[in-house]
Parts: structure tokens; sequence; C-alpha cells
């Protein structure tokens, strides 16, 4: 019986392996249709070598650490002789940063910080006055004191900066005997590898192999202790706010079918951190002969695991659903919170809602971990840069925020802990953040060519034509700085600082000239110029393109110009004049056109203010025409150097325009100054004209045109309002802010002005109950 029941279950068993046999190639045609990976694996590419270090040179390790910081940057922390040590800043030089770096495998050094600039390190001050060449393979070469021989004390560790950029193929190379906790295992690269032909077709890639650059080569990660946190940090660098589960059966039988290539390391990330550089790496994560092995060959295996397959949940802005959702323009998520003043999505000043008024947050303690919680909230990834000191701007209003704790996995920067009394902080320190967004491939949909430098030209766009991509220009008609903010936008070249409507001086591709685009129409807000109006296939360029293409030149800073509505309220009052006095004001259009008809010896009743204009911004706001061109005024006695600088305007309660005063700009100067800030710009002597960051312009109520006519205004209530800049002849940081209203009340014998404020500074319930203009965002062509 035991031998007849041997026989049938070894019958079965040849069954069962013929029929698996069978079904196999069945079962992979299945997923056949998703595809792999051209090229799948990778070939071969240059083999970094290491440099050959001296048998008695110290075996030293390296790696960046240290508060408000980017992965590139940091406290220089040396590990000898069991612990890690700092560095003395003492006769330290860009010679030394530059061997710093690239032991870490960067490029080249950017810059080096004395005196603790990424806070104070612990233990030993391992090097004291330093003088590397800069041409040394390693710290431990370049001439010192002696290793351990100082008087520095951390108040003076050393900081560097160091490239974006990696060394092509570089490869760490643990030197040290044993494994050291906390390494810095600088990777070349890092990328999310789309894997299913499902997943490699859309924009922005969100699941996929995680693979890192070693040694010239792409190699996944394996599996076995990968964690949650780990896939949550990853989607985080590649501007993704959150991960999800993913369908774990399809990607076995995908390394079935491409052996994998494993890197040999793990990693352990906590969740909150920015970037996979400051998780801790270096156990082994895969085997060899059952042996643990840090730094040395393996085989490659993964003890049964698989490669590590990460899905990401892209903010809505970026959602890779059908094309269409991309055209409208760009909406933050969350209403507490907000970035202004940054020149491409992700990046600005952060300022948050607090009893209906927005405000900004102080830099005491502005961390990566703070900025991470903003951006996630916001529906970008982690933080790429925290920065402090009003670096993107100042804003205006109340300081709602100090002292900003998080532990990184708050789900709004309001639920973290904060000082609220922000005693002694100005708008000078206004925290701002850089997020990591997703990779949309928009910029290589656009090129500038032609220009004198990389940030200006004329504008290419590339389109589909009977089936082909061609490049082409953009027709000019109606080309103005709201399309060049939105190109330089897109090329992450910063904001416009001009559009031109003609390109003759700039040679482009001659197979580029035929017009591509026309019609475009920018509000300001998108990320693209195809997600702007425009006329589709169906193009109407009656110039042409070639020499009457669009153009741009780009900028990274801007200046930012704001109204300060104190002033208006504190200085309003009513003046009656007569016509006679008035001639030079009805010259220049100042008065409502009524006052043609009135004799010379009649009166005009003026509504009169002070305008205090602050320039907010990175840089100075300088008029558009050149001085060759500004106008000579007989009756002012000045010049003219923008047509039309602001607007004042009076408006019933229904939102109807009642009177209006057009203004133009008598001249732009530094009227005063913040401490410490020159001015550079004066009217007087044909001098030049501009309003310098940091300085304002105060027109005062007693210069003609500083009013709205309200002569044939019946009493009531009304508002008022005066838009800066209105045609946007300059570029700007911001046009939100462009915008001030107040409540005005006349009673036929007095005037009050009362809740002014900038656009954009209350909540949009607060807002509502302002009619007009809700922001500067109107067309005035």
């Amino acid at each position: 019986m035991q031998a007849a029941g041997h026989h049938r279950h070894h019958h079965l068993s040849l069954c069962l392996a013929l029929l698996l046999a069978l079904l196999a190639p069945l079962v992979r045609a299945q997923y056949e249709h998703l595809g792999y990976p051209p090229g799948y694996p990778d070939p071969e590419q240059e083999v970094y070598s290491a440099p050959q270090i001296p048998a008695d040179t110290p075996r030293i390790q390296l790696r960046l650490a240290g508060d408000k910081r980017k992965h590139n940057e940091g406290r220089v922390e040396v590990f000898y002789s069991g612990e890690w040590g700092t560095v003395c800043d003492d006769d330290f030089s860009i010679h030394n940063a530059q061997v710093v770096c690239r032991e870490l495998g960067y490029l080249e050094a950017v810059s080096w910080s004395p005196s603790s600039k990424y806070g104070k390190g612990e233990g030993r001050v391992w090097f004291d006055n330093v003088h590397c060449s800069g041409k040394e393979s390693t710290l431990a070469l370049c001439p010192s004191n002696g290793i351990g021989v100082s008087d520095c004390k951390h108040t003076e560790d050393v900081g560097v900066v160091c490239s974006d950029k990696r060394i092509p193929g570089f490869k760490f190379i643990n030197t040290l005997p044993n494994h050291v906790e906390n390494l810095n295992i600088q990777v070349e690269d890092v990328r999310i590898r789309a894997i299913l032909s499902s997943y490699r077709k859309r924009i922005p890639v969100t699941e996929g192999y995680v693979e890192v650059k070693d040694g010239g080569k792409w190699k996944q990660i394996c599996n076995a202790a990968w964690s949650q946190q780990n896939s949550r940090v990853i989607c985080g660098m590649f501007g993704f706010p959150g991960e999800r589960k993913y369908n774990a059966r399809v990607y076995k039988m995908f390394a079935r079918r491409r052996k994998p290539s494993y890197w040999d390391y793990s990693v352990n990330c906590t969740g909150n951190e920015a970037h996979l550089s400051s998780c801790h790496l270096g156990q082994a994560a895969v085997t060899l002969g059952g042996v643990g092995s840090v730094g040395g060959k393996t085989n490659g295996t993964c003890g049964g695991g698989l490669p590590v397959v990460v899905s990401c949940v892209p903010g809505r802005a970026f959602s890779p659903t059908p094309i269409s959702g991309f055209r409208k323009a760009f909406r933050q998520e969350q209403p507490l919170v907000r970035l202004r003043g940054g020149a491409i999505v992700g990046e600005g000043r952060v300022e948050v809602l607090k009893n209906g008024e927005w405000g900004t947050i102080c830099d005491d303690h502005w961390s990566l971990l703070a900025s991470s919680v903003v951006c996630r909230e916001l529906g970008f990834g982690t933080a790429k840069e925290s920065l402090s000191g009003g670096r993107l701007g100042q804003g205006m209003g109340p300081v709602h925020m100090n002292e900003v704790q998080c532990s990184g996995f708050e789900k709004s920067i309001t639920e973290c802990l904060f000082d609220k009394e922000n005693l002694g902080c100005s708008h000078e320190e206004d925290a701002a953040v850089r997020c990591n967004v997703p990779e949309m491939g928009f910029q290589d949909r656009l090129r500038l060519r032609g220009g004198r430098n990389p940030f200006e030209g004329r504008v290419e766009v590339l389109v589909e034509r009977n089936g082909t991509l061609v490049w082409g220009t953009v027709c000019s008609d109606g080309w103005g700085t709201m399309e060049a903010m939105v190109t330089c936008r897109q090329l992450g070249l910063g904001f416009a600082s001009n559009a031109f409507q003609e390109t003759w001086y700039w040679p482009g591709d001659v197979s580029a000239d035929m017009v591509m685009m026309s019609g475009v129409r920018c509000s300001g807000t998108e990320m693209t110029l195809s997600h702007c109006l425009h006329h589709g296939a169906h193009l109407t360029c009656p110039k042409g393109g070639g020499r009457n293409a669009a153009g741009v030149s780009c900028s990274e800073t801007a200046p930012d110009l704001v109204l300060n509505p104190q002033v208006v309220e504190q200085t309003t009052y009513m003046e009656d004049r007569p016509m006679f006095m008035l001639q030079c004001a009805y010259e220049e259009n100042c008065l409502a056109s009524e006052s043609s008809q009135s004799p010379a010896n009649s009166y005009r009743r003026l509504l009169r203010f002070s305008s205090q204009i602050h320039n907010n911004g990175q840089s100075d706001f300088r008029p558009k025409a050149g001085r060759h061109s500004w106008v000579w005024h007989e009756c002012h006695r000045h010049y003219h150097s923008m047509e039309v600088f602001t607007h004042y305007d009076l408006f019933s309660l229904n939102g109807t325009k009642v009177a209006e005063g057009h203004k133009a700009s008598f001249c732009l100067e530094d009227s005063e100054c913040d401490e410490g800030i020159d001015k550079r710009y004066e009217c007087a002597n044909f001098g030049e004209q501009g309003i310098t960051v940091g300085c304002w312009d105060t027109y005062r109520h007693d210069i003609d045109c500083q009013w709205v006519d309200i002569t044939d205004i019946k009493p009531g209530d009304y508002i008022f309002q005066v838009v800066i800049n209105p045609n946007y002849e300059v570029s700007e940081s911001d046009y939100t802010n462009n915008i001030m209203k107040c409540r005005c009340r006349y009673d036929g014998n007095r005037v009050w002005m009362y809740n002014c404020h900038n656009g954009g500074s209350l909540s949009s319930e607060s807002e509502q109950s302002f009619p007009g203009l809700l922001n500067n965002q109107v067309t005035h062509r």
C-alpha cells in the first residue's frame, strides 16, 4: 500500500509540474502587455575609480550635519578613532571645502561658513589650522596641527556648501574596519523608475522601483528591511506629499523575469527626513554566503526579498489624470497656509491665516522639518530648502508665529508648537521655503534662442503637427508681462524682467521661424504657456513669426511694490480748490471729465491723501522706459518715466465706479529707506528713477493729482481703491498685493477712511465684503 501510495504521489507531482510548465507562459503572457523598461538592464557605464590613498594616511570618514540645511550643505563632521568630531574654522579656505566636498562625492565646493553656522557639534575637534591645496583626495592628507590637536571650541565649527551635482560614477567606499552608525553614505543619484508600462506613460512618474546610482550603475534596494517611513521620505524627495499601497503581485512577476542588481546598503528612515541622505544608511542589505557585508563585493542576492517599490500620491495640481486637469491655474490645497513671492510653483514666503488675517512666520529656529510640514500641507513633497531672513521678500501685516518646532508628521504647520509672542520679530526675519515638486517635463517643451545669455531670447515652443513634434515661435500680438512670467516660470528661470514683441535682434533657429502658437493670454498663475488661453490649432498672427516673434528676458529676482494702508487712513482729508489753480492737473487728466465745463472761478472738491509705496521685493523697481524716452512736463517741471503708475478709484457699495483719479508717475525716487540702506534714486537733475529694495517712495497729499475728484459725488458710504503698476508695465514677484482698499464715508462736509488693507491680506470671507477687484489680476489691453 505504501509503495502504491508513493507511486501515485510521484505521478501526481509529475502531472502538476507538467501543468505548471504549460501554464507558466500563459500566466506571463497576461502581464506581457505591461511591457518592460527599454534597455533594461542598463548598459555598462564608465566605472568610477577611487583615489589611491597612501597606506600610512589616517583613515577618516566625513559627513555633513546640523540644522537649517539642505542635503548638500552642513557642519563638517569627521569620524576618527571610533568617534565623530568637527573641524575648526581657523585658516579654513575654499580649497579645504573643495577637498571635503569631493571626498563626499560632490563635484565642487560652492562656499564655506565659519562660527558654527549649522549649530555647534559635539565630541573632539579633530582638525585645526587645515591648509589644503584643493588637490588632495582626502582631508586627512592636508597639512594641519595634527589630528586631535586643537585649541578651538565648538562655536568655531566650520560648515560647507557643496554643489548639487555629484561626481559621475562616484562610489562610496567604506575605509573603516567596522560599521559606523549614522554614516552619511553619499549616493550619486536616486530615481523612481517606472516598471509597468501603464506608469511609464504617465507624467509625473508616481510608482516604480527605487533605484540608486552607485559607481555609474543603477541598482535596486532590497526590500527585506524596508519600511513605510522609507517610502514617505522617497516620495517627499520627488515632490509627493504621501505614499500608498501598490499591487505587489505584478512586481514579483517582473522580478522573476529580470534579475535585479542590488545596492550594498539598506535604508533606515524615521519618516521625517527631507532627503534620503539624511536617513541612517550603511547596514548591509544583501547577503554574501549568509554573512552580512558592508562596503565589500556581494553576490547581489536579497535573501528571498524583492526590489523596493514605492507608489506615491501626487498633490492635486500634479495629479496625472487626463491632461485637461492641468488647464486650471495652480490653486493651493490648504486655505490656512500659502506661499507668496516665489518665482516658481512650490517656493515662497510662508504665510498663515489667523483671525481672518494673513501674516508671516518669524525665522527663529525655522528648520527643514517645519518647512517640510508646510510643503506637504500644500500638496508638494519635502522641503528642498528652508530660507530665513526674508530671502523671498518681506511680507506685510502681523507676524503670526515664532520659534516653530515640528516633529515632521503634523498635517499642518498650525499644529506645530510655536511662540505666540513674536517679541522682536520684524518682516526682515520672514521665513520661506523651497519645496520638492514633481518632475513634469514642462521645461522640455519650451526654449529661448538667440539671446546673449541663457536668461533671454526668442520664445520657441515644441508642438505636435501632423503627428510630429516641431519647434516654432509664439505670435507676439498681445504678448506682455504675464505671458513672459509664465514662460520664465516654465523654464525655471525665475521672474520675467521684460516681454518683447519683436525679436529681430535675437536670431533664433531658422527652422523654427514659423508661428506655432497664437492668441496667448495668461493670468500669471499658470505653470506652463500651454495652460494659458490660446488659439489652439487655428492660428491667427498677421505679423507672422521670425523677427516679430515673442521674446522674454528672465531674472532670478523681482521687485514687489506694496502700498502702506495705514498712511492712507491717517492722511485723508477733503479740499475745495479753485479751477484756476488746477490748470496743470486738468492738462494731466487728473480731474473728472465734467470739469471741462467748469468756469475758472468755480471749485472742485478733492479727496486728498498720501501714498507711501514700499519695495518689499528682492530687486529694485525700475521704470520700463529708458531715460531717453521719458517725457518732460513743463507744467510740473519734471520727467514722467511711466505713463501710468497708479489708479485711484471710488466705488459704490455694489461695485459701480463713481469717481476716478488717473495718475501718471511724476517720478520714482527713494524718499526714505530702512536702517542701513542707502538711497539710490532721486528725481532732481534728471537723476535715475526707481525704488530701491527696502526703501519707499512717498507721494504727499499736497502734490497735484494725489487725489480723487469727488465734486459730483453724493454723500454716502463708498469703497476707495488704489492699484499700483496697474498695466503690469514692470514685472513684480507678487501682483496680488498691488491693490489697496478702504471703506470711505462722506457726509457732504467731511470724509473718513477706515478698514484700509492690501489685496490678499484678509481671508476670502472678509475680502468678499469689499466689491471691485479682488486683486490686481486684471487685463488692461
